[in-house]
């Protein structure tokens, strides 16, 4: 559990470290509305994101259109913060945070541990079934052996 559960952490990190250093954060500019949520100001509608088409300006000085996820309610020429990756200039998600990484990590840890634990159970079950079967077997055998002299025939 600790050594996937190190190998895990290793290895989200060394993705997080990558993922901020090819990615970068920069406004967009909303083409058009976005739907209105039907509660305004509830706690959902502050969750609720919609996607919409955006403008920004690529790495590379181009000026792209895409799809993002936006709050509910904003209007066209709104901005929203997105992040690009800097090769090809697409929006993507932001780098992993430390929250992210740690949940990743003691979810590969939980699940290793469960392997180890239901593989041990499931050789333990398959030992008990053949040590059974072979004292059966023996049991078997020296009955034959003394059966024969235990009982009278009349």
């Amino acid at each position: 559990m600790f050594t996937v559960g190190d190998a895990a952490y290793r290895h989200y990190r060394t993705t997080a470290d990558h993922q901020r250093q090819s990615r970068h954060p920069t406004t967009a500019v909303l083409a058009h509305d976005t739907r209105r949520h039907p509660e305004p100001g509830s706690a959902e509608a502050e969750e609720t994101r919609h996607p919409v088409t955006v403008r920004f300006t690529d790495p590379h000085g181009r000026t792209r259109t895409a799809r993002t996820d936006a709050l509910p309610g904003l209007t066209s020429g709104s901005t929203v913060d997105v992040w690009l990756d800097e090769k090809d200039g697409t929006i993507t998600e932001p780098p992993m945070t430390a929250d992210q990484i740690r949940s990743r990590t003691m979810g590969w840890a939980i699940i290793a541990f469960l392997a180890v634990a239901l593989t041990g159970a499931a050789v333990h079950v398959c030992a008990a079934r053949l040590s059974h079967r072979r004292d059966l077997a023996d049991w078997e055998t020296l009955w034959a052996e003394t059966a024969p002299r235990r009982t009278t025939s009349r």
